[in-house]
C-alpha cells in the first residue's frame, strides 16, 4: 500500500478560521474565489511536512496556527519504520502528523503522538510528498533526487550494473581508507609498536604469575613480624599446657583446669544425664585444647626471622608493583595486556605485506569500477536522451512549445557512491536561449508546468506517493489548460494529486472537487472548505468560466467539459 494523505485539519491560518479537507486517493482539485484562501491549503500542507514557519501567516486574532494531518501508511513499510525509530506510533495504519506555529514565531511538531524536531518532518516528507508551489523549494531541483529519479526512469537495465558498482565501490572505499591509515600513519604505528615492545619486554622480564602479588604480601607480613608471631604462639602454648621446663606446678594451665573440671563432673554424672553430657563436652574441650597447643608449638618452631628472604620478597614486590602500575590492576590484568600487546605487535609488523595485498586488490577494483561506471554512464546517457525528449513533448502540449529540457550527464572527478555521473536537469525556454538550471530557466508559473511535465514522465518511476501543485496553470488557458488537466489526471493513476487551480478546464478532470468559501461580515473574513457533488461541481465550473454560476450557458459549458473529462479518463 502506498502512503497517502487522508485528511487535513487547518486552524488559524491566514483567512482560514477552521477547515477540514477529506482527500481522495486520486486527483483532488481545490478552487475558490480570489482571496478565499486557496493557497493557504498548499501552505498548510507545506507546514505539515516541515515547511518554513512564518508567524505572519497566523490568522489575526489567533494565538497560533495548527495543521493536523492523517495519513494512511503501510504498518510494515519504510515510513512506518521511520516513525517507530523516533518513538512515534501508528494505529490501524493511520499516522497523525501535527504542527503548530505561534504568533510569536515558535514552532512545534508531533509525529505519531511524539514531539519531534521540525527537521524530522522534512526528512519524512522526502518519501511522502512533493510540493510544487511558486515559493517552494522544488524536490526535483536537488541533484541527488535528479540522479535517483533518472536511475528509476532508466529501469531494469540499470539495476544489475548499479548494484554491482555499489558493492565494488564500498569495498574499494574501505580498502582506500585502510591504505590511507597504513601509509599516512606509518610513523605513528611504528611508535606504537616500539612502545608495545618495550612494555612487553618489561612484563616478560618481570615474569609475573597470576595472584603472585597477594602471596608475596602475605609472606612479607609474616617475615616482617616473625618475632612477634613466635612470641604470641609460645605464650598461647604455655597458657594451654604450661612450661614443663620451669619446674613449677602446672595446675593453672588450661589443660589442667579443664581436666580438674571434668574429674569433678565425672564423679557424679550417673545421678543426672544432663551433667553427663557436660562431662562429655569437657572431654572434647580437653582434646581440642591439646590439639591447639600442639599446633601452636609446631608453628612457634616454624617461624624464624629471615632478613635475607625478607629482602628477596620486598625486591620482588617492587618489580611487580612497577609493572602493575604501568600495565594493569593486578598480575592477571598485566598478563592479559601482554597477550594483546603481542597480537598487536604482530599486526603492526605485518603492515608492509598487508599494504602490498591491499594495493593489488585496490588496483583490481579500480579497473572493475571503471568498467562498471562506464556501463552506468552509457545507460544513463541513453535514458537521459529519452527523458529529455519526453519532457519536451509534454511542454509543447502545456503551452510551452519552444521550451526544451535536457538532462546533462557529466563526468565527476572521482568515483562516487552511485557512479561517476553528475546529473542535472536544464532547460532552454526558447531556441535562442542557453540551457539553464530549471529554477533559472523558467518563471514561477512555467516552472510548475515544467515540474508537472517531469512528474508525468517520471510517473511510476518516482516513489513519492503524493504531489501538490499550486498555480500549475498560471498564464495558460484554452487547449493548454485542458492538456494540464489531462496530465494531472494521468499522474493521479499512480499517485495522489492535489492541485490548487483557477481554471475550470483543469478542475473538470479531478476525481474530487473542494471549494474554499469565503464569508465576510464586513469586519472579519472567514474561509472554510466544502466538498462538491456533481451538481455543485457544474455550478462551480460555471462560476470559474464566467463568474456567473447561475448562467444557463455557463452551466451547459461546464457540464459539457465534465463529460469530456470523464470520457477522457475512462
Amino acid at each position: 500500500m502506498r502512503p497517502r494523505v487522508e485528511e487535513v485539519r487547518i486552524q488559524g491560518l491566514g483567512v482560514i478560521d477552521e477547515a477540514v479537507l477529506v482527500l481522495s486517493p486520486g486527483f483532488t482539485v481545490v478552487t475558490g474565489e480570489t482571496g478565499a484562501g486557496k493557497t493557504m491549503v498548499v501552505t498548510g500542507l507545506g507546514l505539515l511536512f516541515g515547511g518554513r514557519a512564518d508567524p505572519a501567516r497566523v490568522r489575526p486574532g489567533s494565538d497560533k496556527t495548527t495543521v493536523e494531518g492523517t495519513l494512511l501508511v503501510d504498518p510494515a513499510g519504510r515510513v512506518a519504520q521511520q516513525v517507530q525509530d523516533v518513538g512515534g506510533e501508528i494505529e490501524n495504519g493511520e499516522l497523525i502528523i501535527s504542527r503548530t506555529i505561534s504568533a510569536e514565531g515558535r514552532s512545534r511538531a508531533w509525529l505519531g503522538g511524539r514531539t519531534v524536531p521540525v527537521g524530522t518532518l522534512t526528512y519524512l516528507a522526502e518519501d511522502l510528498v512533493a510540493v510544487h508551489g511558486q515559493m517552494d523549494q522544488q524536490r526535483l531541483l536537488q541533484p541527488s533526487r535528479q540522479r535517483a529519479a533518472l536511475d528509476r526512469y532508466a529501469g531494469e537495465e540499470l539495476v544489475k550494473p548499479l548494484r554491482a558498482y555499489e558493492q565494488a565501490y564500498k569495498r574499494h572505499k574501505k580498502i582506500a581508507d585502510q591504505l590511507a591509515e597504513l601509509t599516512t600513519k606509518a610513523r605513528e604505528r611504528a611508535q606504537e609498536a616500539d612502545q608495545l615492545r618495550f612494555g612487553l619486554g618489561e612484563v616478560e622480564k618481570a615474569d609475573p604469575k597470576p595472584g603472585e602479588e597477594a602471596e608475596l604480601r602475605e609472606e612479607q607480613e609474616r617475615l616482617s613480624h616473625a618475632d612477634s608471631l613466635r612470641n604470641a604462639a609460645e605464650t598461647a602454648h604455655r597458657a594451654l599446657l604450661g612450661d614443663p621446663m620451669s619446674g613449677e606446678q602446672a595446675m593453672q594451665d588450661a589443660i589442667a583446669l579443664v581436666g580438674e573440671a571434668r574429674t569433678a563432673v565425672e564423679a557424679v554424672r550417673e545421678f543426672d544425664p544432663t551433667l553427663g553430657e557436660i562431662a562429655d563436652r569437657l572431654a572434647e574441650a580437653g582434646y581440642l585444647i591439646s590439639d591447639v597447643a600442639t599446633d601452636l608449638a609446631a608453628y612457634a618452631e616454624s617461624v624464624e626471622a629471615d632478613p635475607g628472604r625478607l629482602a628477596v620478597v620486598q625486591e620482588r614486590q617492587a618489580v611487580l608493583t612497577h609493572v602493575i602500575r604501568r600495565y594493569g590492576e593486578d598480575t592477571g590484568v598485566v598478563l592479559a595486556w601482554a597477550a594483546k600487546a603481542a597480537l598487536r605487535i604482530a599486526e603492526l609488523e605485518g603492515d608492509d605485506e598487508r599494504i602490498g595485498e591491499l594495493t593489488r586488490e585496490y588496483e583490481e577494483l579500480t579497473v572493475r569500477l571503471t568498467e562498471l561506471a562506464a556501463e552506468l554512464t552509457r545507460i544513463r546517457t541513453a535514458a537521459a536522451e529519452r527523458f529529455g525528449q519526453a519532457v519536451t513533448e509534454e511542454l509543447t502540449a502545456l503551452a510551452m512549445p519552444h521550451a526544451r529540457v535536457v538532462v546533462i550527464v557529466a563526468a565527476a572527478a572521482d568515483f562516487a557512491a552511485h557512479g561517476v555521473d553528475e546529473i542535472e536537469l536544464r532547460m532552454a525556454p526558447h531556441p535562442a536561449s542557453p540551457l539553464l538550471q530549471l529554477n533559472k530557466g523558467a518563471s514561477g508559473g512555467e516552472l510548475s508546468r515544467v515540474m508537472l511535465a517531469i512528474e508525468v514522465v517520471f510517473a511510476g518511476a518516482d516513489p513519492v506517493p503524493t504531489f501538490v501543485f499550486d498555480e500549475v496553470d498560471a498564464g495558460v488557458g484554452g487547449k493548454a489548460a485542458v492538456e494540464i488537466g489531462r496530465r494531472l489526471a494521468r499522474l493521479a493513476r499512480t499517485s495522489q494529486v492535489i492541485v490548487v487551480t483557477h481554471l475550470p478546464q483543469v478542475a473538470a478532470f479531478a476525481d474530487q472537487h473542494l471549494v474554499v468559501e469565503k464569508a465576510d461580515d464586513g469586519s472579519v473574513v472567514r474561509s472554510g472548505v466544502i466538498a462538491l457533488d456533481k451538481d455543485s461541481r457544474a455550478r462551480e465550473l460555471s462560476r470559474m468560466f464566467a463568474g456567473l454560476e447561475d448562467s444557463e450557458l455557463g452551466r451547459a459549458h461546464a457540464e459539457e467539459l465534465l463529460a469530456i473529462a470523464a470520457a477522457d479518463k475512462a
